[in-house]
């Protein structure tokens, strides 16, 4: 964990992260600290493992490829990255069109009798469809001719990215639906957040570039990357607030427990509790509703670094040091 409080730099942002997230009360210092503490340490890994596979391709240069291979287990999150660099590049394709299209209308516009320019960009705009992001560990790269796709072909892991899209739209809806107009305006503008938009140079130096990497980086790495750094934000508060909501229910519990003589007490105590946890997302923090604790975010953070037993039981016996790489979020 880092000592010095100067090179926490993004409190603000994680705070409107986490906000999004369900997170209704402020969170402390130390509590934003440490998720800055774990993203950085998650990006560092990111970068370090981006060097090393570029190095194995002979390159100096890292890849958006080199990133997108390490999460490459979550379909879904694969899924987004690429539609979202497809229609990156859509966007860039048809602003060059537009740029042509006007220089054609200064040289001779109007020639075809019709809009200034017009030919160009509708020409541009056939051609500038939403190409698929292809990936080289994918069994259609090791294919010299690419199969044309049918329109009745079902891609999984656009289905699995639905799927996830609904589940996130589905919960957005229940954060909001209880929300004053002044409370969703906040809530979209918090929306926003993010460790890259318009912090470049303060992202990279951050994270890292020019020490755990040599290579500089390209937008769509910084892109990437500011995409990941807010779902592991996210990620890390939902489960957070989780492992709060589990502590506060078993801490209720035994509290019941301990005075079972006073069965009825206990139990108008119990549903008070519960409709104090059940408040509105954005009511101020009362006894069932504190903001999560560092302790909640370590919690939510081991979960995800857990392995498999049997991992550790294939090296019972041997004098082989267990070493466990950095599991990313």
């Amino acid at each position: 964990m880092a000592e010095s409080k100067g090179i926490y730099k993004y409190r603000q942002e994680i705070s409107q992260m986490m906000y999004v997230s369900g997170e209704t009360g402020e969170p402390s210092v130390e509590t934003t600290s440490i998720i800055e503490d774990i993203v950085r340490q998650q990006v560092i890994e990111l970068l370090r493992n981006c060097t090393e596979l570029a190095s194995r391709r002979g390159s100096k240069s890292i890849s958006t490829t080199d990133l997108i291979f390490q999460i490459r287990h979550d379909s879904a999150k694969v899924s987004r990255l690429r539609t979202f660099l497809s229609w990156k590049d859509v966007r860039k394709n048809v602003k060059d069109s537009e740029d042509k299209g006007a220089d054609a209308d200064l040289g001779g516009a109007g020639d075809d009798g019709g809009v200034p320019g017009g030919p160009v960009v509708d020409e541009a705009a056939k051609k500038n469809k939403k190409a698929k992001v292809g990936l080289p560990w994918e069994p259609a790269s090791f294919y010299s001719v690419e199969v044309p796709e049918r329109d009745d072909e079902e891609d999984e892991e656009e289905e699995e990215m639905n799927y996830i899209t609904l589940q996130r739209l589905r919960k957005a809806d229940e954060r909001t639906k209880v929300m004053t107009k002044e409370e969703y305006v906040t809530w979209s503008e918090y929306r926003q957040a993010s460790f890259t938009w318009r912090k470049g140079k303060r992202f990279r130096e951050w994270a890292g570039f020019g020490i755990v990497t040599d290579s500089k980086p390209s937008d769509d790495i910084v892109d990437i990357l500011g995409f990941l750094t807010f779902e592991m934000v996210a990620t890390l508060t939902e489960v957070a607030l989780r492992v709060k909501e589990q502590e506060d229910t078993a801490r209720a519990q035994t509290g019941a427990d301990n005075n079972s003589n006073n069965s009825s007490s206990n139990a108008a105590a119990a549903g008070t509790k519960k409709r104090k946890l059940q408040q509105g997302l954005f009511d101020p923090p009362s006894e069932g509703k504190t903001p999560v604790e560092p302790r909640h975010v370590q919690e939510a953070f081991r979960r995800f670094q857990e392995r498999p037993k049997r991992m550790g039981a294939l090296l019972l016996g041997t004098r082989l040091v267990q070493k466990t790489p950095l599991a990313i979020i």
